[in-house]
């Protein structure tokens, strides 16, 4: 009697954190991101009503059949229900990937929009480096030799390359609100991963490749980016800030670095 109340209790506090959002997603700060919690909102009705009468039902079970002093008894199975039920999960589980299949490509399928602001992202242990063309809209030629933390030069920039002489770096990475974003990311070491709560967008960063991630962000504002993948003993330092801003804010602190490099 106790075991199937304790799992009733169980049930029913769990579902009433879950529907009253006590513990839920920061906001969502692009479109993408509202789809993202659109579908896991779909799932979770689903595997919530699932999960509901499934206990609900093993707590009556407990209850019903609990222990009175006789003799247990040995029950078949039912090969009908057996098929019924795994049929009906593996519907669901399919059903539920093939839901989720455009929300997925919108970021890693789709095309890059002409006005996308191109960003360079460079991962080491244990630093996020950003990277972002000059006023003459050219990246500089990198030259791993060239790689230099303590003279400020973490993508190895090729000093005689004159369209390297503009290129801004920064520590955070700071993107225009409402215009599209491409980060091409590279890691000088280990696996690290790129990961913005509030844009629902989590990417590895493999070493060896350069992977591409198309993102774009609405709502100004501060954000973390921290390293989400274990990438040795100073993990937990790892991590940086999206600096959302309005657009002509971002023109302006672009302005603000090139004549900064113009002192140098």
């Amino acid at each position: 009697m106790l075991l199937a109340l304790l799992n009733w209790v169980i049930t029913l506090a769990t579902v009433v954190l879950f529907a009253g959002k006590y513990w839920w997603f920061p906001e969502a700060i692009n479109e993408h991101a509202r789809e993202y919690d659109e579908h896991f909102r779909n799932t979770l009705y689903i595997t919530g009503v699932i999960f509901f009468l499934a206990q609900m039902s093993l707590g009556w079970v407990i209850f019903k059949y609990r222990s009175n002093g006789g003799r247990s008894s040995y029950v078949e199975g039912n090969n009908t229900m057996e098929v019924v039920w795994t049929t009906g999960a593996a519907v669901l589980f399919i059903g539920a990937v093939l839901m989720s299949t455009q929300v997925w490509a919108g970021v890693h399928l789709s095309e890059t929009p002409a006005n996308a602001v191109t960003i360079e992202l460079m991962a080491k242990q244990f630093a996020f480096s950003f990277r972002y063309a000059g006023a003459d809209g050219k990246f500089g030629k990198t030259d791993i030799k060239q790689i230099s933390d303590a003279n400020g030069n973490p993508f190895g920039v090729d000093e005689k390359d004159p369209a390297g002489k503009d290129d801004v770096t920064s520590s955070a990475i700071r993107v225009p609100a409402g215009r599209p974003v491409l980060l091409k990311m590279r890691s000088r070491d280990v696996i690290h991963n790129f990961f913005v709560r509030e844009l629902r967008v989590k990417q590895d960063v493999v070493p060896g490749m350069e992977i591409p991630l198309r993102f774009q962000a609405d709502k100004p504002g501060t954000y973390e980016v921290p390293c989400s993948e274990l990438c040795g003993l100073g993990h937990h330092q790892m991590r940086s800030t999206l600096i959302v801003l309005p657009p002509a804010d971002f023109e302006n602190w672009l302005k603000e670095e090139d004549q900064k490099l113009k002192q140098q």
